[in-house]
């Protein structure tokens, strides 16, 4: 009977180690993809900002810059499932940001943008080869990639599932470059733990333009050439196990330089709504639960599987010395002839 039990408790250890070889290998990949058709929004909030607004003048619009503005910033991310590169199954998808940020008291807009490309499902970068790829800062000047280059590479919208402690490569959407974002320490958001990474951005020249004399301390000058110049710190706290951004800050500056003289711009802090971060949170903490399964679930399986399958060859080491020892001949007693 305990040879029977013996192989029972064996064949449970083969199965938890096998069951959780399965769920590892074979469903944690098809559970950690990025969606294809996500719809999110997230709004960032800041106060005391300078920024360079165009205000409606007759059928044109006037440069003013102003400061001491409160902004607010609304960025889209929608999938398209249309794209040729989208199949339901597969390991690439597209997504599409929409981005504004506007004044808040008169709603002028201060900026805006559209981009898409293409992101592998498992890291979250960007990949080729991919026909919808392309980025819009001026509206209905549209600048489309070539499918075999990366128009927009690194990470754009999220980070791998299993982030590591390490830095990684972030695309910045003004500089148009992927650039070191540092891992930075552990911090909780909401009680979620999670990585803090920062980005920084040098001084660097974007372009150079024709702009009003005005704006660079040359009142008197119709037009002047300028170049202008973009820094900024980016901070964001990501979810290590679903890769997702719970948190980000921007501190950025642009200013026009012409002949010496420097005038900002742009100066000061965007940071994603207490709400944006909340509902970030409650999704993070759903996508845990479903990635618990295929992740700390295999682990003790295999845990349990090892102790059961050394238990059942403990057993059957222990029950083949008893039948050797009871199998031995029994002693016989010598009666000496009287």
């Amino acid at each position: 009977m305990r040879r029977y039990v013996t192989f029972i408790i064996l064949g449970l250890g083969v199965f938890a180690v096998a069951a959780g070889l399965a769920l590892r290998l074979y469903a944690y990949p098809q559970l950690a993809k990025i969606p294809h058709n996500v719809n999110e929004v997230s709004v960032g909030h800041g106060e005391g900002i300078t920024a360079l607004v165009y205000v409606p003048d007759g059928d044109t619009a006037m440069p003013e810059i102003r400061e001491n503005l409160s902004l607010t910033s609304t960025t889209k991310v929608t999938g398209n499932l249309r794209a040729e590169e989208v199949t339901e199954d597969g390991d690439v998808t597209v997504w599409v940001e929409a981005s504004e940020v506007v004044d808040d008291d008169d709603g002028l807009t201060v900026n805006g943008s559209l981009r898409s490309l293409c992101l592998d499902r498992y890291s979250g970068e960007a990949v080729m080869p991919c026909e919808n790829q392309f980025y819009e800062d001026v509206a209905g000047e549209r600048i489309v990639g070539e499918r075999g280059t990366l128009q927009q590479p690194g990470l754009n919208f999220k980070f791998p599932f299993a982030t590591e402690q390490r830095d990684y490569r972030w695309f910045d959407t003004s500089v148009k470059k992927a650039l070191p974002i540092k891992y930075s320490g552990e911090e909780e958001i909401r009680g979620l733990p999670t990585y803090k990474f920062v980005q920084t951005v040098p001084p660097t020249l974007l372009e150079e333009r024709d702009v009003p004399g005005s704006l660079v301390g040359q009142p008197d000058v119709p037009t002047v050439r300028a170049g202008l110049y973009y820094e900024a710190t980016r901070t964001l706290w990501v979810e290590p196990t679903t890769g997702a951004v719970i948190s980000g800050r921007e501190d950025g500056k642009q200013e026009l330089r012409a002949d010496g003289e420097s005038t900002a711009v742009f100066d000061g802090e965007l940071a994603l709504t207490d709400e944006t971060v909340a509902a970030n949170v409650e999704a993070a903490e759903e996508n845990i639960s479903s990635l618990w399964l295929m992740t700390v679930l295999p682990v003790i399986l295999w845990i349990v599987g090892g102790v059961l399958i050394v238990a059942s060859i403990v057993l059957l080491v222990m029950g083949g010395r008893g039948r050797h020892s009871s199998s031995a001949p029994a002693s016989t007693k010598v009666t000496e002839p009287v």
